[in-house]
């Protein structure tokens, strides 16, 4: 296939960006500078060097596509005007052909929840909640097989910023890392590479469509998550914390989410379409892999 993809240099997108070239695809990377489009043709995409907010020059940026992945944001307050416009383009591109358009969002759109499914209820904190609007007119389209990815907190390669959340954690008096809150909430994960892979079953199966919600079903604790954390860091040990110092050290909006307690199995995207994870999770790869001093 012909695969545009967005955010095709970040953590998330530099890995489904490997995974589509090592199957045959064909990627162009739609990248905001000259600098990225020489990362990412090093990489063997063709870069196109285009601003994701105008919806004009993104839609023909897609022209001859087979597909399109989105995986960029910008991580502040302009991040649901940016999903807008690549909505908007997309469905302006591929109106009425029925190609696929992949979307990433993430489980913090849920709340707590101790059993995460494609059936739950969005109950959103304020850090995404722009998320959901946009996720149900992707799922919703017509016209186009739109697919929403639903992640966990992706993990791996020793990236991705939740992770390197724990490893800067603040250490105690005893040199012990400080939990996020009392550490007995848990979080959904899923290696990066595991869920590239998934992108990658998704855009090649004509019947995958809506919503799909992927994570490693392990589900750990943020105690167990510091606590391996801190052998990787080489720090002491952990203790908890307490949400007030959480929030004090993170803001509000960041904390409330890394203080939800969340769980799931991903069902569907393991019987739908053969997906099993097959990376170490983790609380592992904290204390024997590449998160390691």
């Amino acid at each position: 296939m012909k695969v545009a993809l967005t955010g095709a240099t970040g953590f998330i997108g530099s890995h489904i960006l490997g995974e589509l070239r090592a199957h045959g695809h064909e990627v162009t990377a739609l990248v905001r500078d000259d600098g990225q489009a020489t990362t990412v043709a090093a990489q063997g995409a063709t870069p196109a060097v285009v601003d994701l907010f105008d919806r004009t020059a993104t839609a023909k940026a897609l022209d001859g596509a087979d597909g399109a992945v989105h995986t960029a944001s910008p991580g502040d307050a302009t991040s649901g005007d940016l999903d807008s416009a690549v909505v908007d383009a997309t469905i302006q591109a591929f109106g009425g052909t029925g190609k696929p358009y992949l979307h990433i969002s993430g489980q913090w759109v849920y709340g707590t929840n101790p059993s995460i499914s494609e059936d739950s209820p969005y109950d959103s904190p304020a850090l995404v909640s722009y998320r959901e609007p946009i996720d149900r007119r992707v799922a919703n389209a017509s016209g186009i097989r739109g697919v929403v990815i639903v992640s966990g907190v992706a993990y791996g390669d020793g990236g991705g910023g939740v992770p390197g959340v724990l490893l800067a954690s603040p250490r105690d008096d005893g040199g012990n890392l400080v939990m996020l809150g009392t550490g007995q909430q848990h979080w959904t994960t899923v290696n990066v590479a595991d869920l590239a892979d998934f992108f990658r079953r998704v855009l090649e199966s004509d019947s995958a469509k809506g919503y799909y919600v992927v994570a490693d079903g392990l589900n750990p604790t943020v105690a167990e998550l510091t606590e391996a954390a801190a052998v990787a860091a080489g720090a002491a040990g952990a203790v908890p914390g307490s949400e007030e110092e959480a929030r004090a050290r993170l803001g509000d909006y960041f904390a409330e989410v890394l203080l939800l307690d969340q769980a799931s199995a991903a069902s569907k995207a393991r019987s739908e379409l053969g997906w099993l994870p097959s990376h170490p999770g983790l609380v592992e790869e904290f204390r024997e892999g590449s998160y390691r001093h």
